[in-house]
């Protein structure tokens, strides 16, 4: 029975290591849920890791999502149990990845004259603080005004029908297209683009997007190149139902 005891007690001392490891020494708790954008980065067959826009390096140590298939260059919402800093090394935080949310990812296209039709200009409803930059992409939350049988076009385009003015901004413009088919419900939609195809020097002083607001009418809204965190509340933001491409 001595022995007996010695032995559970040996076990008992390891196991509060290890809890403590995890729960103590790295400010984690198993019960912590933290949510960031992140980019999807494919390393391999079924290897993936993310970049998060907050936590750096995130290296999935495990998950719940076993039968997600990574796309390179995805923009999603991750929620996560941070378990351990800096392991393995390069990254900044290991996890366990509780849930994936998939956002839309496009990259800049070129508007022409021939293919300005399909890429629309109808108004958009954002709110002020809703588009920034981080991750090397320009992020959009929207309100959508439901279609009821095809899906809404996003685009983030350079015109080439005009001549921008020079001002040391690169100007973009984002252009909706609803195809005349909307329903008057409402959901929470958003999209990621791509900026890593423009020209940025050390004379940029940044990006002025145009849009079509639907409360202000045309306006641009300028960026400088500075990373943003993204907007507060978001792990409360459903993006489920929208119906774009």
């Amino acid at each position: 029975m001595k022995k007996l005891n010695l032995l559970l007690l040996a076990f008992l001392a390891v196991m509060g290591v290890t809890f403590q490891s995890c729960d103590d020494d790295d400010g984690y708790s198993l019960g912590d849920v933290a949510v960031d954008w992140a980019t999807v980065n494919v390393k391999g067959a079924h290897v993936y890791d993310f970049t998060g826009d907050r936590w750096g390096q995130i290296w999935p140590a495990t998950t719940d999502y076993f039968w997600y298939s990574p796309i390179d260059g995805q923009r999603v919402i991750l929620y996560f149990n941070p378990l351990y800093d800096n392991y393995p090394e390069g990254y900044d935080c290991s996890v366990k990845v509780l849930s994936i949310k998939e956002i839309l990812t496009k990259p800049i296209e070129e508007l022409t004259a021939e293919n300005e039709e399909e890429f629309g200009n109808d108004p958009v409803d954002i709110f002020e603080g809703n588009m920034w930059i981080s991750g090397g992409y320009l992020n959009i939350i929207f309100n959508q005004n439901m279609p009821s049988k095809m899906k809404h076009l996003v685009s983030l385009v350079k015109n080439t029908t005009i001549t921008p003015v020079q001002d040391g901004y690169i100007h973009l413009e984002y252009r909706y297209n609803t195809y005349a088919d909307t329903t008057g419900y409402w959901r929470n939609g958003a999209v990621s683009f791509n900026l890593k195809s423009l020209k940025i020097t050390s004379e940029t002083k940044g990006i002025k997007v145009k849009i079509n607001s639907a409360k202000n009418g045309e306006k641009e809204v300028s960026f400088d190149l500075k990373e943003t965190p993204s907007p507060v509340g978001l792990s409360q933001m459903d993006f489920s139902q929208m119906e774009i491409k």
